[in-house]
């Protein structure tokens, strides 16, 4: 069988330009000429008997023949790597993250070391990002996300939490009005965000006509929880938050939360990996630690019996537009 294998140097250097869609590209990765990657293509291309790309100006183009053998070349140095990995360090080894800020900040960052401590021969690298990263291109292991619902193409997901919201401020701030008794109150204080459909959720479900108030107040946008959280707890203003991102601010009363009414606009957080690599050793320990300490049974999606505030009060959520950047849950 091994005899039918193409050379495999040849394999590397059009897998690398398929990924970049060029052969400079694929030689700055591979650390070789644009031309010894053109050549290595053109031997794979005379095997094949086929052109695997189409040459354009500034760019190459797949074939359909290039497609397939694109796909089953990428798949083949996964499991390589994988396999190398596995054997060097017993599937352990480094474990790579793309999450969301709030998440790594307000959550990750306070617990990972009970991760470690269990697991002290996987290190941990974080990127931290609002964008949506394909897993298998860019080399993450695991993904946590917001967006969507749970169903991604090749991708097992566990719902962690909800992304439930209820406004939190410092108690300094309250105080400065008396203290907040009724939810009409908060319009009294300067409001974090205003423009943040949460806001508009919550008030309506709280029997509150609060639209003109909010639609006079600046634009303000902080772009995560995080820094809302931060600016909440500074006394800047009233933020609109998820509860369990918060419980540390919220036990040490440097931030409370004065109403119970919770809303939910069907938002969560995501556990996110490829399917096929369900099994890896660190990424079997991590989805392991991650939902037993969120109290997640595994193979479970997290769900609870909290309701949306649309089934408590009816209430229509805003469309997204009205936010020209959407605040990271």
């Amino acid at each position: 069988m091994t005899t039918r294998l193409p050379p495999l140097a040849a394999v590397r250097a059009f897998e690398a330009a398929a990924r970049h869609s060029s052969f400079t590209r694929a030689a700055e990765e591979l650390a070789m000429t644009q031309a010894a990657v053109s050549y290595q293509v053109k031997v794979l291309e005379e095997r094949v008997g086929t052109p695997l790309f189409t040459r354009q100006a500034r760019q190459v183009a797949l074939t359909q023949a290039g497609q397939t053998l694109a796909a089953a070349a990428t798949e083949a140095f996964r499991l390589l790597a994988e396999g190398y990995e596995t054997a060097r360090t017993g599937g352990l080894g480094t474990l790579s993250i793309s999450t969301i800020p709030t998440f790594a900040a307000n959550w990750l960052a306070l617990n990972l070391g009970s991760f470690q401590l269990a697991h002290p021969a996987v290190a941990v690298r974080l990127e931290t990002s609002d964008r949506t990263v394909d897993l298998g291109l860019e080399n993450f292991d695991i993904g946590i996300r917001t967006s969507g619902k749970g169903e991604w193409p090749g991708l097992t997901s566990h719902m962690m939490m909800r992304a439930d919201f209820t406004p939190m401020l410092s108690p300094k701030l309250a105080e400065s009005i008396g203290g907040v008794h009724e939810p009409a109150d908060l319009l009294r204080l300067p409001i974090l965000d205003a423009g943040d459909p949460w806001w508009e959720i919550w008030f309506a479900a709280a029997g509150v006509e609060a639209h003109e108030n909010l639609a006079a107040r600046p634009r303000n946008q902080l772009g995560s929880q995080a820094f809302e959280g931060r600016a909440a707890v500074a006394g800047v203003g009233v933020g609109i938050l998820t509860r369990p991102l918060f419980a540390s601010e919220l036990a040490n009363g440097s931030l409370i939360q004065p109403f119970d009414l919770v809303g939910d606009d069907g938002h969560a957080y995501w556990l996110v990996y490829q399917t096929q690599r369900r099994n890896t050793p660190k990424i079997r320990a991590f989805r392991e630690w991650i939902l037993k300490e969120l109290g997640v049974a595994t193979g479970g999606d997290g769900a609870d019996d909290r309701r949306p505030l649309k089934a408590l009060g009816d209430v229509g959520t805003p469309p997204r537009k009205s936010r020209e950047a959407p605040k990271i849950v």
